[in-house]
């Protein structure tokens, strides 16, 4: 017996407004589902799709804090616990994800040959991977 995969990640968020609109009409995860709060005042969850039909995103309302990490160094501190949530795009939509994510205000912090990392409104790391495949030579920002 062996794990299919991953079935969902979770991220505990405390404006589930403003992390819904980043994960669904900035990086274009559809929603799937919506859960109530046991007051049915507002939602206590969002599901949003993650492309493969099986697995989904799921953001939980939460009060905690978090610290908010914004450099380059703190985005790679090495720390026990999730890293970050990194999602798969086209090798050649690369240019066009760097584009938008930068039209919508949202700072890339590091690229890599394959990944282009950043973070959501509430500090969580996310990044747009098209590992294995190379991007085309033209779209490859250089390294700091």
């Amino acid at each position: 017996m062996t794990p299919r995969g991953i079935h969902h990640l979770a991220i505990q968020v405390r404006d589930l407004a403003l992390l819904e609109r980043f994960y669904r009409d900035l990086l274009g995860l559809p929603e799937l589902k919506r859960w109530p709060a046991p007051d049915g005042a507002h939602d206590r969850s969002v599901w949003l799709g993650l492309g493969d039909g099986a697995s989904f995103l799921a953001l939980e309302c939460c009060t905690g804090e978090r610290p908010r990490l914004r450099e380059e160094s703190a985005f790679f501190e090495p720390s026990a616990g999730l890293h970050l949530v990194a999602l798969g795009i086209g090798a050649g939509e690369r240019a066009a994800w760097e584009t938008r994510l930068r039209a919508a205000g949202v700072e890339i912090v590091h690229h890599t040959p394959f990944t282009i990392y950043f973070f959501d409104p509430e500090g969580n790391r996310v990044g747009l991977s098209h590992y294995p495949d190379a991007a085309p030579a033209a779209e490859v920002a250089p390294t700091t």
